[in-house]
C-alpha cells in the first residue's frame, strides 16, 4: 500500500476510471504555469527539497569554516473531495454520468494553487513568482482591448533589450482571455493577431490563468524557471462513513525563478487573494 491508500477506498475499479479521468480533464484544462516552464519530476513522495548549490557561511570556529547547504523544499497540497458512495456506485449498474462536481471543483482548486504559487510566488514557502520577481517595470494595460498588440510588442521589445529569447508566452487572466477572443481587428480575429506577434508562426502562444489579472509576457525559450514536483497530481482516499467517502487531490512541489528578467507584466500582477 502506498500513501494515497486508494485500496482502502469503497470505490469500484469502474469508478475510479471516471474519477481521475474527470481530474484529468480539468487540470489539464486549467493549468497555464506548465505549459511554459521547465518542468522537473516527478520525483515521488520521498523528494523533499531541491539543491540550490548554494551555501551559508557560519562564523569560523577554530579555524574551521562551516557552511550550511542551502535548500528549497517543496510543500504539499492536499484538496478534499467528498463523494456519495451511492453515486459512485451507479457506475456498476451501467451509470456513464454519476455527479463528480466535487472533483470538478478540487481540480479547479488544485489548478489555480499551483498557478498562483508559479505567477505570483508563496512568501511562507520561500517561493518567489515569476511576476514579482519581473526586473522589468509593468507595462499599463490598455483600455481598448484592440491597442493589446502594441502593448505586447513594446513587451517583446523589453525581453529581447534584455538578451531575452523566445519563443514566448503571452498569459492572459480570465477577464483579458475572454475579451481577446470575442474582439476583431479590421474583420481579423485579435486572438490570431496577438499569436503572430508572440509566436512569429502558426503555433498557438496564449494561454490563459485565473491566477493572473492582466497579462504578462514571459519567455519560454528554458532555462529561466523551474517547476520540481515530487509526488505528481494524484487523488488519495482519506476516510469513508456509512454514506459518503473523503478522498483528496495531492501534489508535492516547488518552483525557482532562476531568471527573473524573462518575464514582462503588463496590468496588475495578481487578483486578490480568495
Amino acid at each position: 500500500m502506498d500513501l494515497l491508500k486508494r485500496k482502502l477506498a469503497p470505490i469500484l475499479p469502474e469508478a475510479w476510471d471516471l474519477v481521475d479521468a474527470e481530474a484529468k480533464r480539468v487540470l489539464e484544462l486549467r493549468l497555464a504555469g506548465r505549459k511554459i516552464v521547465d518542468f522537473r519530476g516527478p520525483h515521488g513522495w520521498k523528494f523533499a527539497a531541491v539543491n540550490t548549490g548554494r551555501l551559508t557561511l557560519l562564523s569560523e570556529q577554530d579555524e574551521v569554516n562551516i557552511g550550511i547547504r542551502r535548500v528549497q523544499p517543496l510543500i504539499e497540497t492536499r484538496v478534499p473531495i467528498k463523494l456519495a458512495i451511492m453515486e459512485l456506485d451507479t457506475v456498476a449498474r451501467g451509470a456513464e454520468d454519476p455527479d463528480l462536481e466535487p472533483v470538478v471543483d478540487a481540480a479547479k482548486k488544485t489548478a489555480y494553487l499551483e498557478d498562483d504559487t508559479i505567477f505570483n510566488g508563496l512568501d511562507p514557502a520561500g517561493i518567489a513568482g515569476i511576476l514579482p520577481s519581473s526586473k522589468h517595470p509593468a507595462l499599463p494595460l490598455p483600455s481598448d482591448v484592440l491597442q493589446l498588440p502594441r502593448t505586447v510588442v513594446d513587451a517583446k521589445e523589453l525581453l529581447r533589450k534584455a538578451g531575452i529569447g523566445g519563443p514566448y508566452v503571452l498569459v492572459l487572466g480570465t477577464t483579458l482571455y475572454e475579451q481577446v477572443y470575442a474582439a476583431t481587428e479590421e474583420g481579423h480575429p485579435l486572438a490570431k493577431r496577438l499569436n503572430q506577434l508572440v509566436s512569429d508562426g502558426p503555433t498557438v502562444h496564449i494561454v490563459q490563468s485565473e491566477a493572473v489579472r492582466g497579462a504578462a509576457l514571459v519567455s519560454a525559450r528554458g532555462g529561466d524557471y523551474e517547476l520540481t514536483v515530487g509526488q505528481d497530481l494524484s487523488i488519495g482516499y482519506a476516510y469513508h462513513t456509512k454514506h459518503e467517502v473523503e478522498l483528496y487531490l495531492a501534489e508535492t512541489f516547488t518552483f525557482r525563478v532562476l531568471e527573473p528578467a524573462a518575464a514582462v507584466r503588463i496590468g496588475t500582477a495578481a487578483p486578490p487573494k480568495a
